[in-house]
Formats: structure tokens, C-alpha cells, sequence
């Protein structure tokens, strides 16, 4: 739960402050007069992936005696969503020498560096709704590995594959007809938001604990 401080941060606060859809000129104003927080939010959303990772590791430890090439599938859909993360906030910091009036881009004219400022940007989304999809994806295996675990409520398996289907549904939307991508965002977004009940359940409810892992003997005799 503590790691989605750092994302609420990065990825709803920071932007809804500083950036303005449709005017990079107004976009560029702010960054200028609030770098430091633009700077915060880069570094947010750095930390709070690296964090997740972790996240993802505990919960495959938990979860593996339920369904270890499940547990393994989850692990692997979630880790890969990271890397993108870390290189689309390269556009957000090459996006930081354009909003200042002096250095290497001062050449440039005001049309053509807020050429590049929204092409930065464009190119961030892109990589997110790339992320957004294994963001979806995870869910899947995480969801039935809860559904199957018996130590957790399998209406919360359930909730995971609908957030998962609405992240899915959403980044195809946008991938093959964006016309009518504001309209699926406006219906997945709160279905997206389901998954946010596993980390309140379990820093609220915790799990029960697990029944002992069945004692192979062929195995134990092979040690």
C-alpha cells in the first residue's frame, strides 16, 4: 500500500499541477517556475516502480505453493511493465532542457521547442499505455491464484480479473480505434481502480493462514 504513495504522486498529482493538455506553452511555464516538483514526480514514479518489484516478489512467495507456474507467470507479467516505466521517463527528462530559454535548444523557436515538449510528452503516453497493458495483464494470474489460494476471499481473485479486463480493454481501445478511447477511459477507469482493494484488504484484514504444503515423500527420501 505505501507503494502506490509514490504513483498517486507521480502519476496523478504532478501532472494535474504542472501539465496542461493542448497548450505546451502553458505546460513549459509551469515545469520552468516548478521544476523541482516535476523533478519529484520523476523520481516518485522511479521509486515507486522499483518498490513494486519487490511488492510483486512477496506476493509470488505467498502465492507459489497455490500455483507455482501461475505464481511464476504473475511474476514475470508484472517485472516486465518496469523497464518500460523507467524508459518512457527518459522523455520526461528530456523534455526539462526545453522549457528554459537558454542552453542548447535556445536556438530554437518557440513553435519548434513546443514542438518537442509535446512530442515528449506523446512519446511518455505512448510507453504508458504500453506499461497499462501488462499492467493488465498480471492481474489475471494474480487474480486466480486468489480465487484457488483458500486463504484469501475469492471475490477478491474476481475483482482482480475485472480491473485486469479493464486495463486490457482500455489500452486495445486506445491501440486500434483512440476515437473512442476517452469513452472506454471514462468506464474502466473506476473498474481499474478494483485492484486497489487487495492492498487495502490485506493491510486491513491480512490473510489467514495457510494450510501446510501436502509432504512428498519420494522427495524427502531423495534428499
Amino acid at each position: 500500500m505505501l507503494f502506490s504513495i509514490p504513483g498517486i504522486f507521480a502519476l496523478l498529482y504532478v501532472p494535474s499541477v504542472l501539465i496542461v493538455h493542448g497548450d505546451p506553452a502553458a505546460t513549459a511555464h509551469n515545469i520552468a517556475t516548478s521544476e523541482t516538483l516535476y523533478r519529484a514526480g520523476i523520481v516518485a514514479d522511479l521509486l515507486g516502480q522499483a518498490g513494486f518489484i519487490w511488492v510483486t516478489v512477496v506476493l509470488y512467495r505467498l502465492l507459489r505453493g497455490v500455483d507455482s507456474i501461475l505464481a511464476l507467470l504473475m511474476l514475470v507479467l508484472s517485472v516486465v511493465q518496469m523497464p518500460i516505466v523507467f524508459v518512457s521517463e527518459t522523455s520526461h527528462l528530456a523534455l526539462l532542457p526545453l522549457v528554459h530559454s537558454t542552453g542548447p535548444w535556445a536556438a530554437l523557436s518557440e513553435v519548434q521547442r513546443n514542438a518537442q515538449i509535446s512530442l515528449s510528452l506523446s512519446s511518455y503516453q505512448n510507453g504508458l499505455l504500453v506499461t497499462e497493458l501488462f499492467m493488465g495483464l498480471w492481474l489475471f494470474p494474480f487474480g486466480v491464484l486468489i480465487f484457488k489460494s483458500g486463504f484469501l476471499p475469492r471475490f477478491l481473485g474476481v475483482l482482480l480479473c475485472v480491473a485486469g479486463l479493464a486495463y486490457v480493454g482500455e489500452t486495445f481501445t486506445w491501440l486500434l480505434v483512440p476515437a473512442y478511447g476517452s469513452v472506454v477511459s471514462e468506464v474502466a477507469s473506476p473498474l481499474r481502480a478494483l485492484e486497489l482493494v487487495i492492498p487495502l484488504w490485506l493491510l486491513i484484514m491480512g490473510a489467514k493462514d495457510r494450510p501446510p504444503e501436502p509432504f512428498n515423500a519420494g522427495a524427502a527420501r531423495t534428499e
